[in-house]
């Protein structure tokens, strides 16, 4: 996953598909509206995990896989099986119907960053993307003030935040009970004769051990289950299912170029 760094006026923070992020205000972009497209979405081509808080986990495990990854255990969504590149996102922009969109991506061209400053959250705006034009349809500022589309896009910006913040504490949770383990995704394909090949290892990413659930002492699974956390690992370890899906969609995708 490819990260930019927003840094302005001592912003600072990590945000995937932002090129150019500014802080939102009147002055640097009152005249700046939102045009409609056909393909809001087409820029999450760019990448095959997307970061998922925990209330998403259930419709998420939907359309993809809901795996941990890296050392800070960050949920998110598997949408391809190779880096930069997201099976669920055609070449021309069309997500699939029928896929679950995470709020990381709806919340474009919008994200927090962290003022180091003033140790506080700034609005900002990716002023790169391409929707977002001088004269724009859906005006970011009436008279100097944030438009009913702007203030939309704060409370959603707001909510998201608390979302992360109780993401955090979920995988802090599951990390003090010791619950996760590594895992692989492993594809066994076929030789031409019907026989099994060689076995492909297609990631490696932390999930929650089944095993390890199943031996909690019962307070704390009733623990987990009075505040919902159980109910969000089932739908992540029913998730993890969807790695057959992901390889069928993978060699679709790839039937139309080898014809060709």
């Amino acid at each position: 996953m490819t990260d930019t760094t927003a840094q302005t006026a001592g912003l600072t923070g990590n945000v995937l598909f932002y090129t150019q992020p500014e802080p939102l205000s009147a002055e640097a972009h009152g005249a700046l509206g939102v045009n409609p497209t056909e393909k809001p979405y087409a820029f999450a081509g760019v990448t095959n995990l997307v970061p998922l808080t925990v209330t998403e986990f259930a419709p998420a495990a939907l359309s993809y896989p809901v795996i941990f990854a890296g050392d800070a255990k960050q949920p998110v969504a598997v949408m391809g099986l190779r880096q930069g590149e997201n099976l669920f996102v055609s070449e021309a922009g069309d997500f699939r119907p029928e896929a679950y969109i995470p709020a990381y991506v709806r919340r474009y061209p919008f994200v927090f960053a962290n003022d180091d400053v003033e140790k506080r959250l700034i609005l900002c705006v990716d002023r790169a993307a391409p929707f977002l034009t001088e004269g724009g349809q859906t005006p970011l500022f009436v008279d100097g003030q944030p438009s009913q589309y702007t203030q939309q896009a704060m409370e959603f910006c707001n909510n998201f935040e608390q979302e992360r913040l109780r993401t955090e504490a979920f995988v802090k949770l599951l990390t003090e009970l010791d619950l996760f383990e590594s895992k692989e995704a492993v594809f066994t394909p076929r030789n031409p004769d019907g026989t099994a090949a060689a076995p492909q290892k297609l990631a490696e990413y932390f999930a929650v051990s089944e095993d390890k659930l199943k031996a909690l002492p019962a307070d704390k699974l009733a623990e987990l289950r009075d505040n919902g956390a159980l109910g969000q690992i089932y739908a992540h370890l029913t998730s993890l299912l969807g790695w057959d899906r992901l390889i069928a969609i993978a060699f679709t995708r790839q039937a139309p170029a080898a014809n060709a």
